[in-house]
């Protein structure tokens, strides 16, 4: 016997997607996407594709195009713990233009994408507005993004985010591991804290089995500051600033974006073969720079050794920029015009192209 078709009619909302609410999103977040806008971009929100200008780089003797993409993690999770949801679009953000601009490259435009449970167009648009904050701070163009509710895929308060990011530099002006020499020192740029980057570890050490209220509590090791606050303050974004001191003239060789992996894995990516990157880590009292007393803290908490630490953590070095000798005071200078506070980390020596720690100074 044949099957009889079902004559029970179940809409796209039955199933658990809102298209109402989809649009009420849209029109929430449209004032701040506008806010991010640069002269090049010449589509407005809600096509199919986002349509950007290159007019503006025609003069470029060989326009190179720069991509990078990224996520939040873990922190995510402690967001929605917490009910915060403000700032970690500018994590989103940080965690993209960062990547690009050791090049050189100047951010041009944002993509985002936001996978969410059930969707509110209030929840959306505090998300989204930090993604707006943050590709204002960069200099980049929030152009576009996707919002995809997933009902029985996710719970209804859970959510992830992604975001592509795409930005220009002149060949000629690169700058990269090959421009590094053996005598050139580097500086750090203070990180904000943690930024987006070992919070696995931080969960399992400092959230869980910890009430809100209990994290939403002032802590002596963290300066009467409560953990909540320290670990969900916004990832630094460097970008900007180092765009316009590139612009400048700043004489940066090459950079590095201290994310996962710590300093350990992450300085070496500038350096070029028969070249190391050796880091005053110094001993007892620590390095000649401010470590936040939030990464000091889940450290400790975590029983690392300085090896584990500096291969987990940013140990407050957000960015390390590379220079010679002879122009350090003319990059600390550009630096500092542009707000950044640097601080010597170290040199660069004979070596392979690691990172080695000199634990005397």
């Amino acid at each position: 016997m044949a099957d009889t078709p079902s004559t029970k009619h179940v809409s796209y909302e039955d199933a658990g997607v809102d298209t109402a609410e989809g649009a009420r999103a849209v029109d929430a977040i449209k004032a701040a996407v506008a806010s991010t806008n640069r002269p090049e971009v010449v589509s407005e929100l809600g096509g199919f594709g986002s349509c950007f200008s290159m007019k503006a780089f025609k003069d470029m003797e060989d326009p190179i195009l720069v991509s990078g993409t990224d996520g939040v993690g873990t922190k995510l999770a402690i967001a929605q713990l917490l009910d915060r949801h403000e700032t970690v679009g500018e994590d989103l953000v940080a965690m993209c233009v960062d990547d690009v601009v050791p090049v050189g490259a100047e951010p041009l435009f944002f993509l985002d994408y936001v996978a969410i449970g059930k969707l509110r167009a209030e929840h959306v648009a505090k998300i989204v507005g930090g993604i707006a904050e943050g590709c204002r701070k960069s200099g980049c163009a929030l152009v576009g993004g996707e919002m995809a509710e997933h009902p029985g895929v996710m719970a209804a308060d859970d959510y992830d985010l992604a975001g592509f990011v795409v930005g220009v530099v002149d060949r000629p002006k690169m700058i990269g591991p090959e421009k590094v020499h053996v005598g050139d020192v580097i500086l750090g740029l203070p990180s904000s804290g943690i930024h987006s980057n070992g919070y696995s570890l931080v969960r399992k050490v400092a959230i869980e089995g910890r009430t809100v209220e209990e994290l939403e509590a002032p802590l002596e090791e963290l300066g009467g500051e409560s953990l909540a606050d320290a670990v969900m303050r916004p990832t630094t974004i460097y970008a900007g600033g180092l765009v316009r001191a590139l612009r400048a003239g700043a004489p940066i060789h090459a950079m590095a974006h201290i994310t996962g992996g710590g300093i350990t894995e992450n300085l070496d990516r500038a350096m070029p073969d028969g070249v190391d990157a050796l880091v005053y880590r110094g001993g007892e009292d620590g390095p000649a720079w401010d470590i936040p007393p939030v990464i000091t803290y889940m450290v400790r908490e975590a029983g690392l050794t300085l090896d584990e630490a500096y291969r987990t953590f940013n140990m407050g070095v957000g960015m390390a920029v590379i220079c010679a000798p002879e122009d350090e005071d003319t990059v600390r200078a550009a630096l500092e015009e542009q707000g950044f506070a640097p601080f010597r980390v170290g040199e660069c020596v004979p070596g392979s192209g690691k990172v080695v720690y000199d634990d005397e100074r």
